[in-house]
């Protein structure tokens, strides 16, 4: 999807290449290809869920999104702002509106640091309130993710996983930012303690109207989170589709294979598809279609010509030369 004014977020033809040592003994240098050439809008206001397997270049894509991680090439727009090259005082006032809550709640919260500092910390780095009144905004925040009041003065490790995904949740909006990453949310949390946190993001969505990339593997996950859906292989986005359309009838083979491996969603039998093979190393990516290697429909055009994510139906994205 390109950029257009209606686009809180704008990624534009993104690239990122990590170097490898070939081996040990080597100098030889490689390139992991996370993500080649990747564009995606984030609606103001909505859920973008950007799904797939383990490696394809999600939390990459995310970190890119933020500025953690520079693009080796392509153009990130943030409310109209071209942020790709921003540096110093101009990033770190853009980094106001753009937050991320991370995958691990147990390594991503300072454990030297007591929770009112945590969640307080964005608003002390701005400037924004004196010491006595971050307090104040800090307990009024914790109880609205669900803590209880005695909670500011305790320390990371006095809580249970969910606890500290909230706490990571109320530090991500302490800014009202326009923008949530969540990378993988609520992977690492128990099932019973995963549908409270995904409620309690879209209570905090509804409440402060923020957007959401969210990022998972969970096609379950994301069908309750999403408005929009992404799917990602080997880099590449495959298909890009409103979510109730894109479960409702899958277009591309990969998408179509992913949903098959869960024959729970939807309220219609799903098609049984086993993929061949195992994934391509991102090292050395197969030419053409990133999944002709694996695909059932591929034929000879797949191996040599790289299709582009292309309208395919109304609203809908795919990159297949047979959809």
């Amino acid at each position: 999807m390109n950029g257009g004014n209606a686009a809180l977020l704008s990624l534009v033809n993104i690239y990122k290449h990590f170097p490898v040592r070939q081996s040990f003994f080597s100098r030889e240098m490689l390139k992991v290809h996370a993500i080649d050439g990747v564009s995606i809008d984030v609606p103001y206001g909505k859920t973008v869920g950007l799904v797939g397997e383990s490696g394809c270049g999600k939390t990459t894509l995310g970190r890119v999104a933020l500025r953690l991680i520079a693009p080796d090439g392509g153009r990130i727009r943030f409310e109209g702002t071209d942020i790709t090259r921003l540096s110093g005082e101009e990033l770190r006032r853009t980094r106001r509106s753009m937050q991320i809550i991370f995958q691990d709640p147990y390594s991503s919260l300072n454990p030297r640091m007591r929770v009112r500092d945590i969640v307080g910390e964005g608003w002390r780095v701005h400037g924004m309130g004196g010491r006595e009144e971050i307090r104040e905004k800090a307990a009024r925040l914790l109880a609205r993710v669900g803590l209880s009041p005695d909670a500011a003065d305790k320390y990371p490790h006095e809580f249970s996983g969910g606890q500290r995904q909230r706490i990571g949740i109320a530090r991500a909006i302490a800014l009202s930012p326009g923008l949530v990453v969540a990378d993988e949310p609520v992977s690492a949390l128990d099932v019973s303690v995963q549908a409270q946190i995904l409620n309690l993001l879209k209570d905090i969505q509804e409440e402060y109207g923020m957007a959401y990339l969210f990022i998972s593997h969970d096609l379950r996950v994301i069908r309750h989170m999403s408005d929009i859906v992404a799917v990602m292989y080997l880099g590449k986005l495959m298909e890009v589709s409103p979510a109730e359309d894109l479960f409702r009838g899958p277009l591309h083979p990969y998408t179509r294979s992913l949903l098959s491996a869960v024959p729970m969603l939807g309220g219609t039998p799903r098609e049984n598809i086993v993929l061949r093979g195992e994934i391509p190393s991102p090292v050395a990516p197969p030419p053409g279609c990133r999944f002709h290697t694996r695909c059932f429909l591929a034929q000879k055009v797949c191996e040599e010509v790289c299709p582009l994510l292309r309208e395919s139906a109304p609203g809908r994205l795919t990159a297949c030369h047979f959809v």
